[in-house]
């Protein structure tokens, strides 16, 4: 299993890169100051990071008691990511639509818009996360 700088590094690398690419596009999107979304995603990084951190702990734990191992197939990825908006999407949809002054509805609708942004992303970067910073354990198993 991954130690815990080794989920730091994880976490806080994955959240900035997502910054970098959401935050202009869902400004750009719905038509909200660059500033205002960018609170919107500073304060969700915030929360998602925490939320990152002890999801995946959970998430490779729970990996290692049924399966013996945390390497992840491509079905696992996708339960992996799902699991993580799904939950990052209760805690931030009540968020977004008190600071942007907008309906539950309208936060609902942004707030799965970045679900979907960030899914796919996450599966993409915990892709490359693992392709970069191998676990020992990985070397001969086969993730298809």
């Amino acid at each position: 299993m991954r130690s815990f700088l080794d989920r730091l590094r994880h976490a806080i690398s994955f959240e900035i890169i997502g910054l970098i690419l959401v935050v202009p596009l869902g400004a750009l999107l719905f038509h909200v100051p660059l500033a205002d979304f960018g609170i919107v995603g500073v304060v969700s990084a915030t929360l998602a990071t925490l939320w990152n951190m002890g999801y995946n702990y959970m998430f490779d734990r729970t990996l290692q008691r049924v399966y013996g191992s945390t390497l992840k197939t491509r079905p696992i990825r996708f339960v992996h990511a799902s699991l993580f908006e799904l939950g990052l999407l209760i805690v931030l949809m009540p968020f977004i639509a008190w600071y942007l002054g907008v309906s539950l509805w309208q936060a609902f609708v942004m707030d799965v818009s970045f679900a979907v942004f960030y899914m796919i992303y996450a599966f993409g970067f915990n892709w490359a996360y693992d392709a970069l910073f191998p676990l020992p354990e990985w070397q001969n198993a086969s993730t298809e």
